[in-house]
């Protein structure tokens, strides 16, 4: 079963805007990224304390921490990342997450990610110390140009770290970005770390993004392994279909809602219920 959640902010930088269109939609989480234009890591604690009062007020819970923790390149200094990183698992308590998404560093133009295999394992192992010190489950994601951007590195990180502490968020149009095709070459690769989808899909030939089910993402399929796998976890639209960088996207709650029907579409076709519970035991 399928709960549907989302990055908020792709609909607006505003949080009642954000809560209005989700509401609208029948989803009751968000992946909490950034809110009134401030990143996750930086929002003071005034700032957590009345965002998790809006969303108690309204009945949602955060499903993730869309943090930015990985996002920087690997030679950049770890240290002083190190201090973005407790406040993100600040956030994550404050907000009653159990989840952080994560990135495994970028990897410097044309060189070898393999070069980089000890470091990138150096910092993704004391990630994972620190998320198993705090009870959080860190979701690692395929992001291109980082050293887990492939499925092969994927897993060299998931097996390598070998902790509950660490699991896969798939991001199908990542994959497709990098030349991977998600269901086929993919999945049956990372299948057994997979605790978290994300909503997004592109196209090989120019690698735009598209609403769900439209590009080379291999949804369908992806969804009927799920389904027959007896897959309980979140699914978070982030559609990316009015802008996409490398550290956000937006869509406008116009195609954000465009985003969401047309994954529901997908879903009633290939049979998988979506929770529709305002909790969920993801």
């Amino acid at each position: 079963m399928i709960t549907l959640t989302g990055f908020a902010d792709e609909i607006s930088p505003e949080l009642d805007v954000q809560l209005d269109v989700l509401e609208s939609q029948g989803i009751r989480h968000l992946e909490l990224r950034s809110v009134w234009g401030k990143n996750v890591a930086h929002l003071s604690d005034e700032e957590l304390l009345a965002i998790k009062g809006a969303l108690d007020y309204k009945g949602f819970s955060v499903s993730s921490i869309g943090s930015p923790i990985g996002k920087i390149g690997v030679l950049e200094d770890f240290e002083v990342h190190m201090e973005d990183f407790q406040r993100v698992v600040k956030a994550a308590h404050v907000l009653g997450s159990r989840y952080i998404r994560i990135f495994s560093f970028f990897i410097p133009e044309g060189e070898n990610p393999g070069d980089y295999r000890d470091e990138v394992l150096r910092r993704m192992k004391e990630l994972v110390r620190v998320a198993e010190e705090e009870n959080v489950v860190l979701l690692h994601e395929n992001e291109k140009d980082i050293y887990g951007d492939n499925a092969e590195r994927c897993l060299d990180i998931l097996s390598s770290c070998q902790s509950p502490n660490l699991r896969a968020a798939f991001d199908p149009a990542n994959f497709v970005q990098c030349g991977v095709k998600p269901f086929t070459e993919a999945y049956p690769l990372l299948k057994e770390f997979v605790e978290y989808m994300h909503v997004k899909d592109a196209r090989f030939a120019d690698g735009h993004v598209v609403p769900a089910g439209d590009g080379d993402g291999e949804m369908k399929a992806l969804y009927q392994a799920l389904l027959e796998r007896g897959f309980v976890g979140f699914a978070s639209m982030e559609p990316h279909l009015a802008a996409a960088g490398p550290f956000s996207g937006f869509s406008g709650p116009d195609l954000f809602v465009t985003a969401v029907e047309r994954f529901k579409e997908l879903l009633e076709e290939v049979g998988m219920p979506v929770n529709s519970s305002s909790k969920s035991n993801c």
